[in-house]
């Protein structure tokens, strides 16, 4: 039997892929994105001229170039989205090479020319020089103006596709066993685990056994793209799967079939980790959180990518809201705790404010790699004018403190406010009440010199600690 194809819409951050599938559906996804960014793969079915065709929608941010292989991976047909006002840029090399290292056939929209500034023969030229030979210009790569603004083109453009699927020939058995490619994975604090994914053949049923690589199950509920509780679906069918025992990898196949054997992959247990040193006077240690797995890969991926000015390492890592183990982690590793697309538990936000635990949420990627880099630079002390603390006297009364320490660098005077730090970490500020120098009260004191400080702080001061000035 004859299938609908699976298309995939390609192309750089911005080139207006949602936009384009925007049009198509007659919705407002763009608006629902963060920042107007797809972040994960969704997949959507429409018709047009009485033919069914199923659509995902890929990433555009380099972070997320494995998400986008498993796109290609799944698709009959890529099109290759393309700015006239913007021209080929990095991420529209990488689409075409995973359109070609894939061996998918595609076909090219050119988008935004109803843009003052659309140049539509330099694009052209652009993809040229990119192995990209259109069709009246010296190729065969089928192509099409468009706005996906307006929707200038875009109806030829589903009309490219259709050609192109009848070329493929796509067909299915229904008799055979169900399969397909997960394309998402998360957790649901009811329902379980949810994956999404695209059904290549046969026919998937409730009741089915269902199994992938990494995780097994029996299929307990199917869900169309729009939400709605279906028997069974066909091939080409975006299908959101409840009944998976564990969360399965985005990227794997999938069969299920009534006569599967699986064995209960029982309670998951959380593997132990290695032990990491505590100490971050050289790292930045982070503990990562997110929806689903496809986007804590590509916030890891992101993170492994950029250069930072100190090096990150990840300690922890899962899917799902910030919870107070997830703080508790954080704490006995001096870590960041970042949450991409989640949210922090009430409990958790109250341990992370006695645990001075640092927390950085975003729906937008790019928004984390800029917070990090900014975390690092707000957290590592500058050559500021300082005071290594060596004793303590005493207990503190109150917020008040007596101390003594070395000025490492000077000059320090009486009444200067400061900041507590620890192991590139602050642990929270102060003022010094009165100064004293060779055992006399003194207005200043210069570097080398040893002081004795009565102080009020917000933090308990320890031997080993630092106070900073600015300079």
């Amino acid at each position: 039997m004859r299938r609908p194809p699976i298309i995939v819409i390609m192309g750089h951050v911005d080139h207006g892929k949602t936009t384009l599938l925007d049009y198509i559906r007659k919705t407002n996804l763009a608006a629902r994105e963060a920042g107007g960014i797809t972040q994960s793969i969704g997949a959507y079915e429409i018709e047009h001229k009485g033919t069914k065709m199923t659509f995902i929608d890929t990433p555009g941010h380099q972070a997320f170039s494995n998400m986008r292989q498993y796109g290609a991976r799944v698709a009959d047909i890529a099109v290759l989205i393309v700015a006239a006002d913007d021209g080929v840029q990095p991420q529209t090399k990488e689409a075409i090479q995973i359109a070609l290292n894939t061996k998918t056939p595609f076909v090219v929209a050119v988008n935004k020319i109803d843009k003052s500034n659309a140049n539509i023969e330099k694009t052209k030229k652009d993809l040229a020089q990119a192995g990209v030979l259109l069709e009246g210009y010296g190729g065969n790569v089928s192509w099409q103006e468009i706005s996906a603004k307006t929707g200038e083109g875009v109806p030829e453009l589903l009309d490219l596709i259709a050609l192109a699927a009848e070329m493929e020939d796509l067909e299915y058995d229904p008799s055979h066993d169900a399969s397909g490619i997960i394309l998402r994975s998360t957790k649901d604090p009811r329902k379980g685990v949810v994956a999404s994914g695209i059904l290549k053949d046969g026919t998937l049923q409730t009741g089915q056994i269902i199994k992938a690589e990494s995780a097994s199950g029996k299929v307990r509920q199917i869900n169309d793209f729009l939400g709605k509780n279906v028997p069974s679906a066909s091939p080409s069918s975006p299908v959101v799967i409840i009944g998976f025992e564990k969360m399965p990898v985005v990227g794997e196949e999938f069969h299920a079939s009534f006569n599967l054997e699986v064995k209960s992959a029982g309670v998951e247990k959380i593997e132990e980790k290695e032990a990491v040193e505590s100490d971050s006077r050289e790292h930045l240690n982070l503990v990562l959180k997110s929806d689903e797995m496809a986007s804590l890969e590509a916030l890891k991926t992101i993170i492994q990518n950029t250069n930072f000015q100190v090096p990150v390492r990840i300690i922890q890592e899962g899917v799902g809201n910030i919870t107070e183990n997830d703080v508790k982690d954080a704490a006995a590793f001096n870590a960041l705790v970042l949450g991409f697309k989640t949210k922090t538990d009430k409990s958790a936000e109250n341990l992370a404010k006695t645990q001075k635990v640092n927390i950085i949420e975003s729906p937008i990627v790019y928004e984390l790699e800029k917070s990090i880099k900014e975390y690092i630079e707000k957290s590592t002390p500058r050559e500021m004018r300082r005071i290594e603390i060596l004793k303590t006297f005493g207990a503190a009364k109150g917020k008040e403190q007596v101390v003594g320490g070395k000025i490492v660098l000077g000059p320090v005077k009486n009444q200067e406010s400061f900041e507590v730090w620890s192991d590139k970490r602050k642990l929270g500020e102060g003022k010094i009440l009165n100064l004293q120098s060779g055992r006399k009260d003194a207005a200043e004191a210069s570097t080398d010199t040893e002081v004795g400080l009565l102080v009020q702080s917000d933090a308990p001061i320890k031997a080993g600690y630092l106070l900073l000035f600015l300079l």
